[in-house]
This record gives C-alpha cells, structure tokens and sequence, in this order.
C-alpha cells in the first residue's frame, strides 16, 4: 500500500506549537525534461549558489540566522551528534565554493530552491511508502538504512524522542530533515512524489510557501503535469490528503 497521507502528530506540535509544513504531491510524471537540459541545470545551480549567499554573510557561519534557528530547532529532540538541518549543508557547501553537478532534473531543481530560498526542501518517492507517512517522535528503534551512508546497509535505528518522518515500515526521514532513508528516497524511476518544507517560525513560513510555489510551478513547465495543491499543515490542520 503505497503513500495515502501525511499526518503531522501531536508530539510535534508539543514542541514547535508554531511550525508549519508544507506539502506538495507529484503524482504520475517522469522524472526527465527535454526542455531542462543538463547545461540549462548547471546554470540554475550556479544561479542558485549566488542567491544563497544572502543566507550566509555573517562570520562565522553558525550566527546566520537560518543556520541558528534551525540549531536551536535542532536543540529539542534527541539525535545523532553533528545532525543538521538540511538546509544547513547546502548552505555550507555552497559558501565554501562547492560546485554541485546535475543529478537529474527534480533533484537539481529542489537544491537549488532550497538554496535559493533558505529552506529545507524533502521529496520521497510515495510509491516506497507503506500507508501514511507521519511527522512525530520516534518511539525508538524504527529501521533506518541512510542515503549516503557507510555502504554497509546496516539498519541505525531512530531514537526515542527523534523527531523523525515514519511510516509503517519505519523510518523516512530521521531528525526532521537531516536524512532520508535509502528504502524511500527520490530516484530515477520514481512517478510519484511527496514533497515537504518546513519552517518553525512565521519568516521561514513566508520563504518556505514562496519556495513550494515556486516548485509547483517549475514541475508544471518542465515535467507537463500539474501537482496538487500546496498544503500547509498547522496544529489545527494536521493532515494532508493525497
């Protein structure tokens, strides 16, 4: 049974009462576009690298105020040590004058959104989710094999009280946005997709609805289909339906 909603849970609200999350659902596209070519990528990268520069002018570069309230964000939950918003190692790699090579086009076109616009920007592939996919704290031992990882595909299990992204096999994302698992994420063969911002205050909200707009619109143009409506849960409206 693949993706059928995203549920925000009460535990998270507890702790950001005042976060919002945006959701957005691509369902039935191919994840290429002769009208985004490799080279047409390369540019808005590099195009997406000089406006995140704006994010970055102070020194040192955890007193940005993106980077330091997602750390404080970060303060509230159990988590492995050195985990970071995502957000955050964008920005760090494109501050140090990191080039990033196209991987395909939604790929490219959400790095460079959520560095262009600040945000911390998630797609998983709705098809590799069991039932719903929720936003809450982690009892502690849901099965998590990361992206990236060490190439032993060992399972490092989410911790009690992690804010985590799960479904009924385990974990999809562990704390918050740090860290997508291998067994849901984006992939060339992916046709349908879930996409997510968060934002724990009202000027992340603000970047993070123009950010999804903007995604919405760049998925229309390229892929010719038309996504679903952007959603944006609270903690009076905690469900997004697909």
């Amino acid at each position: 049974m693949a993706l059928g909603k995203v549920v925000v849970d009460q535990s998270f609200w507890d702790l950001f009462p005042d976060a919002k999350i945006n959701v957005m659902f691509i369902n039935n596209f191919k994840n290429e576009s002769p009208d985004l070519t490799k080279a047409d990528r390369e540019k808005m990268l590099n195009q997406a690298v000089e406006e995140s520069s704006k994010f970055t002018q102070v020194d040192p570069f955890r007193k940005n105020p993106v980077i330091a309230q997602w750390r404080e964000a970060y303060q509230k939950f159990p988590k492995r040590k050195g985990a970071r918003a995502s957000v955050e190692a964008l920005l760090k790699r494109a501050n140090k004058g990191h080039v990033f090579d196209p991987i395909n086009p939604l790929v490219d076109m959400y790095n460079a959104i959520s560095m262009t616009y600040g945000v911390p920007v998630g797609i998983e592939d709705a098809d590799s989710i069991t039932g719903d996919m929720h936003l809450g704290k982690a009892k502690g031992g849901e099965a998590f094999v990361s992206v990236g990882g060490d190439g032993n595909n060992e399972s490092d299990p989410a911790r009690e009280g992690e804010i985590i992204y799960y479904d009924n096999e385990g974990a999809v994302c562990r704390s918050l946005n740090w860290r997508d698992s291998s067994r849901t994420q984006l992939n060339d063969n992916t046709t349908n997709a879930v996409v997510v911002i968060e934002s724990v205050n009202d000027e992340q909200a603000q970047r993070a609805l123009e950010a999804m707009n903007q995604l919405h619109q760049e998925v229309e143009q390229y892929f010719k289909v038309k996504p679903s409506q952007v959603f944006t849960l609270t903690k009076d409206a905690p469900e997004a339906v697909r």
